[in-house]
């Protein structure tokens, strides 16, 4: 399920990990990067800008804050 947060330009991103078309068993080792506890993530945006990937630890879906999702967005955007 996608996790949606708004940057301080009202700008709504939707993230999801990558490959979450996948089934259930086989997304998040698909996602995962390599040999670590990071998972590639995709963040669309609600205007006009472009989607971001990122690699974010694992459970960030559930344990990574608002602010910090919008400040790795935000590094990956520029």
């Amino acid at each position: 399920m996608p996790r949606e947060v708004t940057d301080g330009e009202g700008t709504t991103w939707s993230c999801v990990e990558a490959y979450a078309g996948l089934s259930e068993d086989g997304k998040s080792e698909a996602a995962r990067v390599e040999g670590t506890d990071r998972y590639r993530v995709v963040c669309t945006p609600s205007g006009g800008a472009m989607s971001v990937n990122l690699e974010l630890p694992g459970g960030w879906d559930e344990n990574l804050s608002d602010e910090d999702l919008v400040r790795e967005i935000e590094s990956a955007a520029e």
